[in-house]
């Protein structure tokens, strides 16, 4: 049985047996709370469609990594061609990589607060909370930087409890990690915590010409403190610090596609991220919210463009970028929920050098600077009709002025306002049901194409606008034995955004330029849904599915019509089905086995991916002062392509051929904690 539908099987059989309750069963689910829509709430009154990722999951069926988990996730994927993920899409839309020119995503990304978007590489996984996923437009809630939805991840908040616990890692491919958390009473009226870790592995690479595993390899560390403190009866303040350094290989593409590389100058992947953000909060009548959130990050990227050690075509290219982040959002709310009114700034800074060199000499250099300012007016009201029937209505006003400038010449200021929004309108069937319509406009700034080669008439690209309507049900046990949720959604893009490329020079793989173009209409449609039960007091199951549909409308180019052919990688299925075992002797297993789709890997060319299935499983025992666990990542050892390009690259003749990046195949590990009472 095909993996997909043994998910799609496990999920209808979950949802059948719900409400039969096991009388050895224990109300364990603990409630789950959306934190990164305007008001904290439960995820059974939120009318959208959200993932929520918590501590347990993420202890149990992650390593180091937010890459580790996404597959748990309906309708969400990411791009590579990076050493981690940075690109995401969600219900197939998002960018693939950000190679020159603007920052302008279309998935948010949230690390306590601090704006990551487009480069979200510092979410590792040490001693986080939870990690929320809010699919669908985000027009009232985030703006311009969240068309297809946000990525929000939480750290642990702190507590009086003294705290202390150790961990360490060691596994094949050279994986070797060792953390430390701690934290507990800061005076009477705070708290703090620390979570601090060093990762290193090779890679899963081995470099044939230099003689070297680790070309590839992963050097991570990170360090977070969070305190939270009492100011007075009614203000609350709540501290966030980060500091990532990356400083990992990339040695991922080889001629043959294979894990074994020849390049003779390996590439780096490195982001030194900085981040703080300080959340005030004061209660009252009318309740006030202030977030303010600093990033300071420094990125290198560079790759081995030949891909080999032929001195007579020796091509390497260096991204040397820097961004500086300062967001500020202010907050009132009504003591009884009612409305919410809010005004948001946001102030990106960046540079970027890029450098394409020939036998280690430029040949090709571009240094651009950026900078764009943001503001928005946001709000939202919620109607009671009677007990059961609540409406609720949002909208966002926001206006971005930007300049850019670099040395080819190219300058230019352009600016825009935008709008969006939403209206839902939520049924109360019970206490523990509720089902939900809604309707959502978000939209995505403008932008502009650079270098010398293209063309006036394309050099700028507008606004894109995208109309979502959702269709929804959600619905909890009393006792909290199951909960499932399940949607349905129809999105249409105006003036979608498409971002294509071609190789000017075959004997040049780093002749590229990038243009993206506004397509006359595009449409997403699918379904997501997802079921988590308490068979019994040992065993729990979950499965979760997206199916997804999506296609341009009306879209040509010179050379190609792409009209009614899928978006890229837009998988139109998703599945993932999760068993977790746990003895009252301590003992505990868990496994999760994911299934995705083909997709294209492009709009640029018609090449795809293979579906794929992975299967990671864990198992150990623990006591109160220590556990001890064994897991498998990629346990089938299934070869599966993250990334995939199609042009030439091997001379004399350079024909176009799809080079891909890799997946690491099956890796076998040990982790051991030990807890300080």
């Amino acid at each position: 049985m095909y993996p997909s539908r043994l998910a799609c099987f496990a999920f209808v059989s979950l949802a059948l047996a719900m409400p039969v309750a096991a009388a050895e069963s224990e109300p364990i689910l603990e409630e789950v709370i959306v934190t990164a829509t305007l008001r904290p709430a439960a995820s059974l009154e939120v009318p959208a469609s959200v993932t929520v990722l918590d501590r347990a999951t993420l202890k149990e069926a992650g390593l180091q990594h937010l890459q580790d988990v996404l597959p748990l996730v309906p309708n969400l994927n990411w791009a590579s061609g990076s050493s981690r993920p940075r690109y995401f899409q969600l219900r197939g839309i998002g960018e693939t990589d950000q190679w020159q020119g603007a920052p302008n995503p279309s998935v948010g990304f949230l690390i306590d607060g601090m704006d990551f978007s487009g480069i979200g590489m510092p979410a590792t996984l040490l001693d986080l909370e939870q990690i929320e996923v809010l699919r669908g437009p985000q027009g009232t809630t985030f703006g311009a930087n969240a068309l297809a939805g946000l990525l929000h991840v939480r750290s642990q908040k702190p507590t009086d409890e003294p705290q202390q616990r150790w961990e360490a890692s060691w596994g094949e491919a050279g994986v070797g990690s060792l953390g430390l958390v701690a934290g507990g009473a800061l005076g009477e009226e705070s708290a703090w915590r620390i979570a601090a870790q060093r990762y290193r592995a090779d890679g899963s690479r081995d470099n044939e010409f230099l003689g070297r595993d680790d070309t590839n390899g992963l050097s991570e560390d990170t360090f977070r403190w969070r305190s939270t403190h009492r100011i007075t009866p009614q203000w609350q303040a709540d501290w966030s610090v980060l500091a990532v350094d990356q400083d990992n290989g990339f040695d991922a593409f080889s001629i043959d596609n294979s894990r074994r590389t020849r390049s003779d100058d390996p590439g780096r992947d490195r982001q030194r991220s900085y981040g703080m953000s300080l959340q005030l909060a004061r209660e009252g009548a009318v309740k006030f919210q202030s977030v303010t959130a600093l990033v300071d990050a420094d990125i290198l990227y560079s790759f081995d463009g030949d891909w080999g050690f032929d001195p007579d075509y020796d091509f390497t290219s260096q991204f040397l970028r820097d961004r500086q982040t300062v967001s500020q959002d202010l907050r009132w709310l009504s003591s009884d929920g009612g409305w919410i009114f809010g005004l948001y700034g946001l102030d990106i800074r960046e540079t970027n050098d890029q450098l394409d060199l020939y036998a280690g000499e430029t040949y090709r250099s571009l240094r651009s600077d950026y900078r764009a300012r943001h503001a928005a007016l946001y709000g939202s009201v919620d109607q009671a009709f009677s007990s059961r029937w609540t409406l609720t209505v949002g909208a966002r006003l926001e206006h971005r002025d930007s300049e850019y400038g670099d040395t080819d010449g190219t300058d230019l200021a352009p600016g825009e306002s935008m709008w969006g929004g939403n209206v839902s309108l939520s049924y109360r069937i019970d206490p523990y049901q509720r089902a939900y319509v809604s309707f959502a406009r978000g939209y995505k700034a403008g932008g502009f194409n650079i270098g010398a080669v293209i063309p006036a008439d394309r050099r700028e690209f507008s606004e894109e606008v995208l109309n979502s309507i959702e269709l929804g049900y959600k619905a909890e046990d009393p006792n909290r034995l199951w909960r499932l949720e399940a949607n349905l959604f129809l999105m249409r893009r105006a003036d979608q955004q498409v971002s294509t490329s071609a190789q000017l020079d075959p004997g040049d793989p780093l002749s590229f330029i990038y243009l993206t173009d506004n397509a006359a209409r595009g449409e997403n449609a699918g379904l997501e849904a997802s079921v988590i039960r308490r068979v019994s007091a040992r065993w729990q199951l979950s499965a979760s599915a997206g199916v997804l549909r999506t296609r341009f409308l009306d879209y040509a180019t010179v050379d190609r019509n792409l009209a009614g052919r899928e978006q890229a990688h837009a998988p139109a299925r998703q599945a993932a089905l999760s068993a977790e075992y746990r003895h009252e002797r301590g003992w505990f297993a868990r496994a999760d086995l994911q299934h995705v789709a083909a997709f294209y890997f492009s709009d640029s060319h018609d090449e795809r991916s293979g579906s794929y299935n992975l299967l990671n499983l864990r198992a150990g025992y623990e006591t109160s002062s220590w556990r001890a666990d064994m897991w498998v990542r990629n346990a089938l050892d299934d070869d599966y392509a993250q990334r995939g390009f199609f042009f030439g690259n091997e001379p004399p003749d350079y024909p176009n051929k799809l080079y891909v990046q890799l997946a690491d195949p099956r890796r076998i590990g040990l982790n051991v904690t030990w807890t300080v009472h």
